[in-house]
């Protein structure tokens, strides 16, 4: 949070008060405060100076209350100073990828602000701030210019304060006359001859040798100001003065550069800049494509705008609706249900989140008609445990719920089977905004619902149990009632989008899968994994040993700033791509490196970070074995865009597919008492049969037809030989080749995968094209209707919305382009597996088998065979999942057993 100290003059409601912002000069401050890789999007747009600058932005304006406010932003390093000095900002380093097109978003955002903006060619944005200070401050305003240049000091007043930032840009210090004159012992008008004197490293203005702050600020105060120093710079003594001397035309330069221009020509004065109301909805879809959905950050932004005291208050928000809610004694809920069960019901609990705990502290259900009920389930008698438990389960009684796979499992827990679930708030925001990160149910009340969920206050009534306690039930009445209210809203939103069957048919009924395979989990083995986490800690530390050995000392491997020097210092290896912090040594460097250099140092780098992944894994898997000796991930249907689920604690996709460590790692995991083997099953080439589907292209559908090895056959088409005569090296580019182009890899991403030059990449991809030009024709194809349209789709209707197809900003537009080739793939592919999920479910229910699913990773499910079931599980998940849906290039399944799931592999 932006802190200011008192101004020490209060402002009245008569006197106008005009904010300035120095655009670029902020958000490059911020940039550097937050880490990039901390802030993107799901498209691949940094955001880190937008979110630092936008922070400070709501901050301030919230400390300051300004009636007028502007921003102001450089054009180019192009300027009036740069013509009379050459070398004004040369030394400055390229800016940043990551920075670049952040400013362009920004002003986007101010735009649906209404805020005023300024960019002049020729001037920096100090000039413009400097003209629009001086007009207010000659016309009445009070104005306060928040700026990390510190020319802007010679602009203070006794109305002009200047807030610099001295943290990041979390934290401003106010600038006054009195303030300048403590820091630099001079007066504000004073300060540009001082910066002359001292020069400007930031700027590339020299100073004088041998002559610092203190002398700069002693000649000053000695001789008046700058023009009277010069003039009688005979007088200054000893090797200080002889500098001056020789330095007089550079200096005298530096004075006219930090002299700022106060009379810019700008199409609008103050009086053009009092704030108004947002364009909200504009906002709002900005927000939204930057994915800043954290419901703080977005509060702070909308309390500041200037429409907000005549919309709806923060009271109106969080007042909600009007509820006739009962905290229910024992025995009264089954009545309650008998009334009010037959019609939708919004459910909330709490502790939910506490899977496996199998406790439930409390519980609330609200109709729509405003009636609305909480009991404590624990304290429920046989009778009351037994309706709930009926109405529950029954599927004709329909129930909205948000995060319905988490109560199912908790439910579970209770032995409560729920059933009739027909909306799940999450999943519904998800589908309806497949891109944003955080679903919460607070989030998604104030931005569909424009309240607050209600928060417990003290005094809020006076049951026998207390006021805190019933405070406690209303939240929870309200927040059962707040879900109901979601899932009204998200079925019409649900609707237009073409998502409803989509939820009812594939996402609620995978989210109750989902709940028992969570429940049943996976049997561990501790001592195997114990065992290999030992042995990759052992290839930790040999590897420590083996890179002080290569450079003939100890450092820290961990130490990005220690491994330069080593890297670039000390062996003088080739430079990396620059980073703020020096070279990057990420892996790919490290890589690179290995390629340049004959030392080992960059492999046993690699070595050495490989090895202490595969440990933090297995350690990871160690610390969720529960007391059953099973491991219970938490899988998601809402993480990826594309559809596909992902898992944590632990997270299964981290464990390698392909590696000898991998398969160690998988032969951890077990069947477990009273069955018999592990099962693995997985779709054969999946994408590549989506992608001959979607293309309709008649050559590669016939390649996945014809019984031939899929990458023989395509190979021997792209080079144009018989498929007796395809090498390995033909096979592999081919395939990579083909994977590439179902993840929308180009051809420069194609010859850095296979290390070739980007010409003989595009040479293999105008082959491919050639011989299968239905390909080739679907993905311009899918990339035009996209950008037509602002979406993709799956087959059976996923979407996946693209805004930044149609962006100016040439890196997000790619980044939406590539995006948009793999999306329709990659997300039906993702909902394949989840009808080949319930299908083969629901074959095991019906013919009576005890054989369970446990595992969904990547494109492979694992199941879990009782005595006796094997080849009968194994027939049903061969038919369920090639017959789960019909294509052209025809699905394909591997299967395989044994007694751990690395045997089980095919």
């Amino acid at each position: 949070m932006a802190k200011t100290a008192s101004s020490g003059t209060e402002s009245t409601d008569t006197v106008p008060r005009l904010l300035l912002m120095d655009g670029h000069s902020l958000a490059y401050r911020a940039f550097f405060a937050l880490p990039a890789e901390n802030f993107s999007t799901t498209t691949g747009q940094p955001t880190n100076a937008i979110y630092g600058f936008t922070s400070m932005l709501a901050n301030t304006l919230r400390d300051e209350a300004p009636t007028h406010f502007a921003v102001a932003f450089d054009v180019s390093r192009k300027t009036w100073r740069s013509e009379q000095f050459a070398e004004y900002k040369a030394n400055r380093s390229t800016t940043p990828d990551e920075f670049k097109g952040q400013v362009e978003l920004i002003g986007e955002l101010l735009d649906a602000m209404r805020v005023k903006r300024f960019a002049v060619d020729g001037f920096e944005a100090d000039d413009v701030i400097a003209t629009l200070a001086s007009q207010a401050e000659a016309e009445g305003y009070r104005v306060s210019i928040v700026t990390g240049d510190r020319d802007c000091f010679q602009l203070i007043t006794d109305n002009v304060t200047v807030l610099y930032p001295t943290k990041g840009v979390s934290e401003l210090t106010r600038f006054t006359p009195e303030k300048v004159r403590e820091k630099y012992g001079l007066s504000p008008q004073q300060y540009p001859d001082f910066a002359a004197l001292r020069g400007d490293p930031s700027d590339n203005l020299p100073g004088i040798p041998g002559v610092g702050e203190k002398t700069a600020t002693k000649w000053i105060n000695q001789f008046g100001s700058f023009a009277e120093l010069v003039e009688r710079a005979d007088e200054v003594k000893g090797k200080a003065g002889q500098n001056l001397r020789e330095h007089l035309d550079a200096v005298r330069l530096n004075r006219v550069l930090t002299e700022m221009v106060r009379d810019v020509e700008l199409p609008e004065r103050p009086a053009d800049l009092a704030r108004v109301p947002y364009d909200t909805e504009a906002l709002r879809m900005v927000l939204d494509a930057l994915e800043f959905r954290h419901l703080n950050f977005r509060e702070r932004l909308f309390a500041v705008d200037p429409a907000a005291a005549e919309a709806e208050t923060e009271a109106d928000l969080a007042a909600g609706v009007e509820l006739d809610g009962r905290v229910l004694d024992d025995g009264e809920l089954p009545a309650w249900l008998a009334e009010h069960g037959t019609g939708p019901l919004g459910l909330a609990t709490v502790d939910t989140w506490r899977l496996g705990s199998g406790t439930v502290s409390e519980i609330a259900l609200a109709t729509p008609e405003g009636a609305a009920a909480w009991f404590d389930p624990s304290q429920l008698d046989e009778t009351a445990e037994r309706a709930f438990a009926d109405w529950i389960a029954d599927v004709s009684a329909p129930k909205v719920m948000h995060d319905a796979k988490a109560v199912m499992r908790v439910f579970a827990d209770q032995g409560w089977r729920v059933a009739g679930v027909t909306m799940d708030t999450a999943l519904a925001a998800y589908l309806v905004k497949p891109g944003r990160r955080s679903f919460t149910l607070d989030g998604l009340t104030v931005e569909y619902l424009g309240r607050e969920l209600p928060r417990p206050v003290e005094g809020g009534g006076q049951l026998a149990f207390g006021a805190d306690e019933q405070a406690e039930a209303d939240a929870l009445m309200g927040k059962a009632r707040a879900i109901l209210d979601l899932g009204e809203a998200f079925e019409e939103r649900l609707a237009e989008v073409g998502a409803a069957e989509l939820l009812r048919d594939l996402e609620l009924p995978t989210s109750a899968l989902l709940a028992d395979m969570e429940r049943a989990g996976i049997a561990a083995d501790r001592e195997w994994l114990s065992g290999l986490e030992q042995q990759f800690a052992d290839a930790v530390g040999q590897a420590v040993t083996d890179a002080h050995a290569s450079v003939g000392h100890e450092f820290n491997l961990g130490s990005p700033k220690q491994l330069q020097e080593v890297l670039f210092g000390e062996l003088a290896l080739p430079k990396t791509k620059k980073i703020k912090t020096g070279y990057t040594t990420d892996a790919d460097a490290l890589a690179w490196l290995a390629t340049q250099t004959e030392h080992e140092l960059p492999l046993l780098m690699l070595r050495h970070r490989e090895q202490q992944k595969l440990r933090t894994t297995v350690e990871g898997l160690i610390k969720t074995i529960a007391a059953d000796g099973r491991i219970h991930t938490t899988f998601f249907q809402t993480v990826a865009a594309t559809g596909r689920l992902s898992s944590t604690d632990p997270n299964l996709q981290n464990i390698p597919v392909r590696t000898d460590e991998g398969r160690a790692i998988r032969k951890g995991f077990r069947v477990g008492a009273g069955f018999e083997s592990l099962l693995t099953a997985d779709y054969s080439q999946i994408e590549l049969r989506v992608m001959a589907h979607l293309s309709d292209d008649e050559g590669l559908i016939e390649a996945f037809t014809s019984g031939e090895d899929l990458h023989d056959t395509v190979a021997s088409q792209v080079f144009g030989v018989p498929r007796t005569a395809v090498d390995a090296e033909m096979r592999r580019k081919t395939k990579a080749m083909s994977y590439g182009l179902a993840y929308g890899l180009s051809a420069f991403g194609l010859s850095q995968q296979l290390s070739i030059a980007p010409d003989e990449a595009r040479r293999l991809m105008d082959n491919y094209f050639e011989r299968f030009g239905g390909v080739r024709d679907y993905l311009r194809r899918a990339v035009e209707d996209a950008r037509a349209t602002g979406y993709t789709e799956t087959i059976m209707g996923r979407r996946r919305y693209l805004p930044d197809l149609t962006s100016d900003n040439r890196q997000r537009r790619e980044m939406a382009e590539r995006m948009a080739l793999n999306a329709p793939i990659q997300g039906t592919a993702a909902d394949i597996v989840k009808v080949a999920m319930l299908r083969v479910a629901e074959a095991l229910r019906e013919a009576g088998l005890r054989s369970r699913m446990l595992l969904q990773v990547h494109d492979e499910i694992v199941l879990e065979v009782a005595s006796g079931e094997r080849e009968r599980v194994e027939e049903l998940v061969r038919e369920r999942m090639e017959g789960a849906v019909r294509l052209r290039a025809p699905l394909r399944v591997s299967v395989g057993s044994g007694g751990d799931w690395d045997s089980a592999a095919h």
